[in-house]
């Protein structure tokens, strides 16, 4: 039985993939020199294709990585001297926040319980801090920190550099990239692609902090500190020998997203949302674990299962409906189900009638 995977991330690939690597192999992408000029090409349709789908301010520059998880140590060593400040919500804030503290920097935070976010009414920020780090979509729990509180941290600390992880929500988010300096996804959620490439954004002044910490001594690390990295960039190359497959497939389906539009893409993903969202509230074994609507997610939507999910996941599977599972320790009390643009209104559609049908 053909599976639909809305686990998030890796999650479904998006539709138009297996085209798009059936051309690749044809012309041999993935055996390609990264200092070729056809591999140049290649960078420069997904640079473009991107920053015209996030719609970029002029200046900002897109720099690959490994994954997202590489970005929050790149940012913390490349902008960061001796402190920066974090919103916590759940498990992956939290490991941004570690990250910092392992790299020897005063890492401090303001913490929300899981499931919801950060009040602005309540938040202290010293001006001290170097970097404040924002999760506008925690993964772990479907908790969404509104865009307008973005714009009101910048407002208040406009000395400060500002970091947004979007990892599981761009394209849909409309974030005005003014207030932010430096943002960081990966590939593997809503752009429905092969895991092994993140991708890291950065400003005019991340680049100045960077280079003010390399001319005081600081490590700002090596091959991948921001200077090495724009070195190779504004070639259109890496330092090293990078993800060609992965980088070619990324700028064929941010082109491909740009063809159907982003109006289009948002229009739907605030409809199946909502189609979720509404299935949980009139079951009688589940609920939205995030409970003021403001703060949901629109493409992770979390929901608590009364006596357990394992149950649950396993007779969606039964049915070729791949959901996750809680995380942490909220395993085995919660699903996860992804939303992004590869899952058509069809299949939540059809996953809905399956949630509403179970136990009833």
């Amino acid at each position: 039985m053909p599976k639909i995977y809305f686990t998030p991330g890796p999650s479904q690939l998006y539709f138009t993939v297996q085209e798009h690597l059936r051309r690749a192999l044809r012309e041999d992408i993935p055996s390609i020199s990264h200092r070729s000029t056809k591999f140049q090409n290649i960078y420069a349709e997904a640079v473009d294709n991107i920053s015209a789908l996030l719609n970029l301010p002029s200046g900002y520059k897109i720099l690959f990585t490994a994954s997202a998880t590489e970005a929050w140590e790149r940012i913390i060593q490349n902008l960061v001297e001796r402190e920066s400040f974090h919103l916590v919500n759940g498990a992956f804030s939290a490991r941004f926040h570690e990250i910092s503290q392992q790299l020897g920097r005063t890492a401090l935070s303001a913490e929300a319980a899981e499931g919801s976010v950060v009040e602005m009414s309540s938040l202290l920020i010293p001006e001290s801090t170097e970097l404040i780090a924002i999760t506008h979509n925690e993964t772990s729990t479907g908790a969404r920190q509104p865009e307008k509180d973005v714009e009101s941290i910048r407002k208040a600390f406009p000395n400060q550099l500002i970091a947004l992880d979007v990892v599981s929500s761009v394209p849909d988010a409309e974030i005005n990239y003014n207030h932010v300096d430096t943002a960081y996804f990966s590939v593997q959620k809503a752009f429905g692609l092969p895991a092994g490439l993140g991708v890291w954004i950065v400003n005019d002044r991340c680049i100045e902090k960077s280079a003010q910490l390399q001319e005081s001594g600081t490590i700002t690390g090596s091959y991948h500190s921001i200077s090495a990295m724009l070195e190779k960039a504004v070639k259109n190359q890496t330092p090293e020998t990078p993800n060609v497959l992965g980088i070619y497939l990324l700028g064929r389906v941010a082109g491909d997203m740009l063809e159907k539009g982003l109006d289009q893409i948002r229009r739907e993903t605030a409809y199946k949302s909502a189609m979720l969202y509404h299935t949980y509230e009139n079951h009688p074994r589940l609920r939205a674990f995030v409970t003021n609507p403001e703060q949901r997610s629109r493409t992770t939507t979390v929901a608590h299962v009364d006596s357990g999910s394992p149950e649950l996941i396993s007779y969606l599977s039964s049915r070729g409906f791949i959901v996750g599972s809680g995380y942490g320790k909220y395993k085995s009390d919660h699903i996860r189900i992804a939303n992004f643009p590869t899952h058509s209104k069809e299949q939540i559609e059809m996953l809905a009638d399956y949630l509403s049908a179970w136990k009833q």
